[in-house]
């Protein structure tokens, strides 16, 4: 009896470690197929090339573009001088504000004197030569009338007569002239502005053919701004538009311009356009000659505008890389036009509504598949630069 008890329980032993071991061995296998699975899967996923995507927009706000300019008053002129003599005195000086017909300068001329007067006597002769001419033709027709007389010699008093008016006439237009060379004595200002140089002082010697300024004269309450615009952006500026305009030193301060006029045309050394600007400056805050800044807001462009980021530069061209259905890549080649720094426009090969890969990775070619990475997928991996994922 007890040898079969010990039998059996040696059966059930043997019964229960068999089933021990098969569980443990089916565990086993369960575990090794899980794991192929999860490796399968990791190595799949790892495979995937995971890339971040921008589209490709089309400009419709415009740009605006930081240009450095100079300012200088609406009118500015040189005054001069016609007649010739010595500064008498004057009566402005630099940074008097004067008004139109406002005295500068007296200049004292005795040659100019004498000339009228000189002047004014040969046309007192040229009076009374008139006078005995026009009595001489009155007897001549008298003494005509009777017969007395032949017709030539009337003919002859007649024509002393309108020689002598011919030289009245020229004798009272050289006192005319001499009178205005007599007022040019009086420099005055021919338009209100501010003083902004005098270049002469009592007793200089002026010479009234010479040009040499006695003064400038700027118009000061109304200034030009004048820029010169790269060829780039010529296109983009109008007549009409407003501008903004700040000095260096004037913190937080702008003023606001319009232009008023474009040189229409790219001048060939600098490849620039010339473009001029009007500027109330009612208050006198800012000073011609002073340099400034103009923001200039250029009128929108109908052109793609790409993240420079997009960019693949290779040695076959620029191209960039389009995400299609199914995540299949194309490379696109294109034409560049303006950089803006972190973008950049496309003037040819996009129609404006691509999803461009964003920092392609250099093996990327064409007909490659890649994954769109979403924001919560980026969370999650962080970031991934190994051999299996490419993360841009």
């Amino acid at each position: 009896m007890t040898e079969r008890t010990t039998i059996r329980r040696a059966k059930i032993v043997a019964i229960v470690v068999l089933v021990l071991l098969a569980l443990g061995a089916g565990r086993t296998v369960l575990m090794r197929h899980t794991n192929a699975k999860a490796l399968e899967a990791g190595t799949a996923d790892y495979a995937k090339l995971y890339v971040k995507t921008a589209r490709a927009t089309v400009g419709a706000g415009g740009e605006t573009v930081l240009l450095p300019g100079s300012l200088q008053g609406a009118t500015q002129a040189p005054i001069s001088s016609r007649a010739s003599g010595y500064l008498k005195r004057w009566t402005k000086d630099i940074g008097s504000l004067v008004e139109k017909g406002d005295l500068l300068a007296e200049i004292e001329s005795p040659e100019i004197d004498q000339q009228l007067s000189q002047a004014m006597a040969a046309r007192e002769q040229a009076v009374a030569s008139l006078g005995l001419a026009k009595s001489t033709v009155d007897r001549w027709e008298a003494l005509r009338a009777k017969d007395v007389v032949a017709q030539q010699e009337l003919d002859e008093k007649r024509s002393g007569y309108a020689q002598a008016q011919a030289n009245l006439n020229a004798a009272s237009a050289n006192v005319e002239r001499l009178r205005q060379l007599e007022g040019f004595k009086r420099v005055v200002a021919p338009f209100a502005g501010l003083v902004t140089r005098r270049n002469v002082d009592v007793g200089d010697l002026i010479d009234g053919g010479s040009g040499k300024p006695l003064f400038i004269l700027t118009q000061a309450d109304s200034l030009r701004v004048y820029v010169n615009v790269p060829q780039s952006y010529a296109n983009l500026v109008k007549p009409g538009q407003k501008v903004g305009i700040m000095q260096p030193e004037m913190r937080g301060q702008s003023f606001e311009g319009i232009v008023a006029r474009t040189a229409g045309s790219i001048d060939a050394t600098t490849r620039t356009m010339q473009v001029e600007i009007a500027l109330p400056n009612k208050g006198g805050v800012l000073m011609p000659g002073a340099y400034v800044q103009v923001s200039l807001p250029l009128q929108a462009s109908r052109d793609i505008v790409i993240s420079t980021n997009a960019l693949i530069v290779r040695g076959d061209g620029v191209r960039v890389a389009s995400v299609g259905a199914g995540g299949k890549v194309r490379l696109l080649p294109v034409k560049l036009g303006r950089n803006y720094g972190q973008s950049v426009e496309v003037t040819d090969g996009l129609a404006g509504s691509e999803e461009l890969v964003l920092n392609p990775p250099d093996a990327l070619a064409d007909g490659d598949v890649v994954t769109v990475a979403k924001d919560a997928e980026k969370t999650d991996k962080g970031d991934k630069t190994g051999k299996g994922e490419k993360k841009a």
